[in-house]
């Protein structure tokens, strides 16, 4: 990559990964502080996807704004607004105040990675675009990883220093964008294809990104929950969520590759299978506790894998002018799974205990690969059109990073043979018909 293009994404890349330290270890630390307050499951469940509701609502209008008044002033307003959120979080701990701040912080955080996503998208052309992208995950899943390991420096502080130190990293992350001397990115209103549109065009891409925001939001919002209830202290939780991050992120392109190589759908079955198999032998074996940290890098590096490889089955379907509306319209069924997955786990876990967390997902799972295994009996998976993509943007706009050169070409290509085909057989049927007279006479 050109020193000037790692200039030109030096900021935002910078306030990704300084704020995206601060949310990964907040999302872990209000499921146990929740918990320590004697909040049922359930409560915490509804407390956490307030936060995916917020990113959903972000999704939909925050480019709106994001038009109106540029993307420093938004990028502030953003920002110090999830730092207000969490500091009112630390003043009162009360589960109906949380729930509405989570819900703001979620859409205050959206706004945050849209103004990041789309700076990224002027910093090069679209020949670039991979390496970007390549560079935008290492600095989520790199500040996700951070952010849990500091749960446990964090442990010994008092009530509400851990919410201060989040809301200094907030505020802390508009410096980069802030202080570097270049014009605002210019940007359009998004809109993404129809939820019903994207289902005819791939139903098993979008089962597959609905699916994967029930399990990572699950994970996100109740693994901690279950871990502090199995007896690990605050440092440990965060070393075993931040085994799973380290597993999604390292995990991701060699199965991304894997799929490049094979029927993508077969990639999802597999997946599903053996997410579903740890969860299973997790939740009723005890044996394998002893192994959790093994069996936690290999479930995130599953479950991580499941939005990309989805997006990547949808793209070997789309024709090249619509790819980025349908990874916008993806990301968005992705937000939708996100919202419903803690209500819908949290009462299994009041009903079975504990072990009904990893019972939920291992019921995910086996939904999503009984599904999976009915798409491909009904029509096989297409060959892919360009090499595997990690997909980790959280906006609308920056779903465009996704779509780079290489898949756009891709997507041409398939559409010309999918062109010959309909043309060569009435060629073919046409030549009896025309060399008989030549014979004849």
């Amino acid at each position: 990559m050109s020193r000037q293009l790692l200039s030109l994404a030096l900021a935002p890349l910078l306030g990704l990964f300084i704020l995206g330290i601060g949310n990964g270890f907040l999302a872990s630390l209000i499921t146990l502080r929740l918990d320590a307050a004697g909040e049922s499951a359930t409560t915490i469940g509804w407390v956490s996807a307030a936060y995916y509701i917020g990113l959903a609502v972000g999704a939909l209008v925050n480019d709106r704004l994001l038009l109106r008044i540029g993307h420093i002033r938004a990028y502030a307003c953003f920002a110090s607004l999830v730092a207000v959120t969490v500091l009112l979080q630390g003043l009162w701990l009360n589960a109906g105040l949380w729930f509405t701040l989570r819900l703001v912080g979620g859409w205050a955080t959206l706004g945050v990675y849209l103004v990041i996503e789309s700076w990224l998208l002027t910093a090069a052309d679209a020949r670039v675009r991979g390496r970007l992208l390549a560079l935008y995950m290492i600095s989520l899943y790199g500040a996700g990883v951070v952010g849990q390991l500091l749960l446990g420096v964090a442990d010994g502080a008092g009530v509400s220093q851990p919410f201060m130190i989040v809301a200094i990293l907030a505020s802390l992350s508009v410096l980069p964008l802030g202080m570097i001397p270049r014009v605002s990115p210019l940007m359009e209103h998004s809109e993404p294809l129809s939820p019903w549109r994207l289902i005819t065009l791939t139903p098993t891409g979008v089962m597959g990104c609905f699916g994967s925001g029930l399990v990572i939001s699950a994970v996100y919002s109740l693994l901690p929950l279950y871990l502090q209830r199995s007896g690990l202290d605050v440092q440990n939780i965060g070393e075993m969520m931040a085994v799973l991050i380290l597993g999604g992120m390292l995990l991701q392109y060699p199965i991304g590759r894997w799929s490049d190589r094979h029927d993508r759908q077969i990639v999802l079955i597999i997946i599903s299978a053996t997410m579903t198999a740890i969860c299973a032998a997790i939740a009723l074996l005890p044996a394998v506790a002893g192994l959790l940290p093994v069996a936690l890098f290999l479930l995130g590096g599953g479950v991580f894998a499941i939005y990309p490889v989805a997006v990547s089955h949808a793209a070997d379907r789309a024709p090249a002018g619509a790819l980025v509306r349908m990874s916008q319209g993806l990301l968005l069924i992705n937000a939708l799974g996100a919202t419903l997955s803690p209500p819908l786990i949290t009462p299994l876990i009041a009903l079975v205990g504990d072990a009904g967390f990893f019972l939920g997902l291992a019921s995910l799972g086996i939904g999503l690969g009984s599904f999976f295994v009915w798409r491909r009996s009904q029509r096989p998976a297409p060959t892919p059109v360009a090499p595997f993509n990690s997909n980790p943007p959280q906006s609308v706009m920056g779903a465009e990073l996704m779509v780079t050169e290489a898949l756009v070409q891709g997507a041409i290509e398939h559409e010309h043979k999918e062109d010959l085909s309909q043309v060569v057989p009435e060629v073919e049927t046409a030549m009896p018909d025309s060399a008989t007279p030549s014979s004849a006479s």
